[in-house]
């Protein structure tokens, strides 16, 4: 009689063993991330100009998907007042939070960095189109404005749009090709008003920012800060216009299609007012938006970001917290005063 080698006892233990070292798949969660970015070695962060896909974050899925990133939600801890558990917490590089209405700032982390802006430098563009067309006049569209890359609402070189449908499609759909078809035709061509652009910045206090594309992808030289986004935002949102647009949803265009905000702080951050959304591979996630609340007004600009939203949520309830301290300590210093 053959005696089998898989006694139960055995059998038992290799059981156990191969039960400890089994991996459940459903544990790979997005961590947030430190501040190295972790990159393959063969894919370092060097996108060419104007390339808008993902390249070498392990962490991010497929090259060219996004969807991961822009999930990363989090939940918001509205206990996190304290500054050292903010900068535990966020993983922005740069970030400022500011009162809307002194524009003295709350909070700041690196605030005058230069970094990649990506798309929330399409304030300006939209701005400068508010300021320069009528919403009925028409636009065509070149080659260079219809062959942008993603983010875009596919234009058609045939076709003749109005103003009104392609600044709605920049500052809410956040559309490349609508960016440069809109630079064209007031400036002549991007790179002219890319100059316009860095001249507006200038004029409202941005200083360090500088313009190379009507869209903010990547490109040598381009550059802004978290305090001049938080100024540009800050001037652009004194506009009703402009203020009116930023705060949508959706809208329809005079053609039939529906624009979708990029902007999800409309519907999951309280107070929130109007944002522009950003994101490149060498910006990282970029954003800066208005919040109003009983205690006021204020700016919210972040850059270099793995977790939008969640950092997004967290400042503003500091934001909001430090706000109501400061008042408070104002009105004790008043009536100290008064009572002396």
């Amino acid at each position: 009689m053959k005696h089998s080698f898989f006694t139960p006892s055995l059998f038992t233990l290799i059981t156990a063993l191969l039960m400890c070292c089994a991996i459940p798949a459903h544990t790979a969660q997005i961590p947030v991330l430190d501040n190295q970015v972790k990159v393959r070695p063969q894919q370092a962060l060097t996108p060419s100009v104007g390339s808008p896909h993902l390249t070498g974050l392990v962490s991010l899925g497929t090259r060219g998907n996004i969807r991961a990133v822009k999930k990363r939600v989090g939940k918001t801890d509205r206990k996190a007042t304290s500054l050292s558990q903010i900068k535990k917490k966020i993983s922005s590089k740069s970030v400022i939070i500011m009162d809307a209405e002194s524009g003295d700032t709350i909070f700041s982390k690196a605030p005058d960095s230069p970094r990649q802006p990506a798309s929330t430098i399409k304030v300006l563009t939209g701005m400068i189109a508010i300021k320069s067309l009528e919403e009925n006049e028409t636009i065509g569209v070149s080659r260079h404005a219809s062959r942008m890359p993603r983010s875009k609402i596919y234009l058609d070189m045939k076709k003749q749009y109005k103003a009104d449908d392609l600044i709605n499609a920049v500052l809410l759909a956040s559309a490349n090709d609508a960016s440069v078809a809109l630079a064209e035709k007031i400036a002549g061509s991007e790179e002219n008003f890319a100059q316009m652009m860095t001249l507006r910045a200038k004029l409202w206090g941005a200083k360090q920012t500088i313009c190379r594309t009507a869209t903010g992808l990547t490109a040598k030289g381009q550059q802004s800060t978290a305090r001049d986004l938080a100024t540009i935002f800050r001037h652009a949102m004194e506009n009703d216009e402009f203020a009116g647009r930023m705060q949508k949803t959706k809208v329809k265009t005079s053609y039939g299609k529906t624009l979708r905000n990029h902007n999800k702080a409309l519907w999951r951050v309280e107070g929130a007012k109007g944002g522009k959304t950003g994101y490149t591979a060498a910006a990282r996630q970029t954003y800066v938006g208005k919040f109003t609340r009983e205690e006021g007004a204020i700016i919210v600009a972040i850059m270099g970001s793995e977790t939008m939203w969640f950092d997004i949520k967290n400042l503003v309830e500091y934001g909001f917290q430090k706000k109501k301290q400061i008042a408070r300590a104002r009105l004790e210093k008043t009536r100290l005063a008064q009572a002396n």
